[in-house]
């Protein structure tokens, strides 16, 4: 593309607000971009009702939760909650982690379809560590324990000290739309009490999901379920939001 013609690309993107120009004449995401985003159902619904169940979580295990998704071949952390003194974790949020590396990944692709472990193949295992997944076999092998057993733990795949631990979240028919999951010391210890205490925290975003999608005259549905998808408050804050426009 042109210099010109990219020049003027941006020039309409910061007259929009969805880009912004820095002092140093450099550009960043604009305010109106994250707002657009923010509003927008899916992911980030997914983020905002998880949010509160995450907190919970995070009181107890005092390390790094975070919530997850799929894109493509990477998985993409939406939310994270971690403690100064937490163990190494090197995800952040918006950032993204080939499949295999995680646990999250491991649950989200015993979900998946099943043409996606070739083309992790075929992209390139690439083992962060020697604990690392580094054949087909054992990445298969990953997948299908992750699936019997509804949950998945890595133990030192991106860095020896620590191990993930993940579960998957359903959303409507069951359907697999995320993974909820910890990232702690690598003590050798049970993962037992770590799945459990995930497992409770996904049925209950599970439960807000369905909630928040039902059609109002549903005999399930809460006030205020038109903006339970963006945000996540109390019924009286959703009742409210329901008969006014300015959100």
């Amino acid at each position: 593309m042109p210099v010109s013609s990219a020049h003027g690309i941006v020039g309409e993107l910061v007259e929009h607000g969805l880009l912004e120009r820095m002092p140093d004449r450099s550009y960043r995401v604009g305010v109106r971009l994250w707002e657009m985003g923010s509003r927008t159902p899916g992911v980030l619904g997914l983020r905002e009702i998880a949010f509160p169940h995450l907190q919970a979580v995070q009181a107890v295990v005092r390390q790094h939760t975070q919530l997850a998704v799929r894109s493509d071949l990477d998985v993409l952390v939406i939310e994270r909650l971690s403690a100064r003194d937490a163990v190494v974790n090197g995800s952040m949020v918006g950032g993204r982690i080939p499949l295999q590396h995680s646990s999250s990944g491991l649950v989200l692709l015993a979900a998946a379809e099943k043409d996606l472990v070739p083309r992790i193949v075929k992209r390139g295992l690439d083992p962060q560590t020697d604990a690392g997944i580094s054949t087909e076999k054992e990445l298969r092998e990953a997948v299908l324990r992750a699936r019997r057993l509804g949950h998945a733990v890595t133990e030192g795949f991106l860095y020896p000290g620590t191990r993930g631990i993940a579960v998957p979240i359903r959303g409507s028919q069951n359907v697999v739309v995320g993974a909820l999951g910890v990232v702690v010391a690598n003590d050798g210890n049970s993962p037992a009490d770590y799945v459990l205490l995930l497992r409770r925290a996904a049925a209950s975003i599970s439960e807000a999901l369905l909630r928040s999608y039902l059609p109002p005259d549903h005999p399930g549905a809460r006030p205020g379920g038109a903006y339970r998808a963006l945000v996540n408050s109390s019924d009286r804050s959703m009742a409210y939001l329901e008969h006014h426009d300015g959100v």
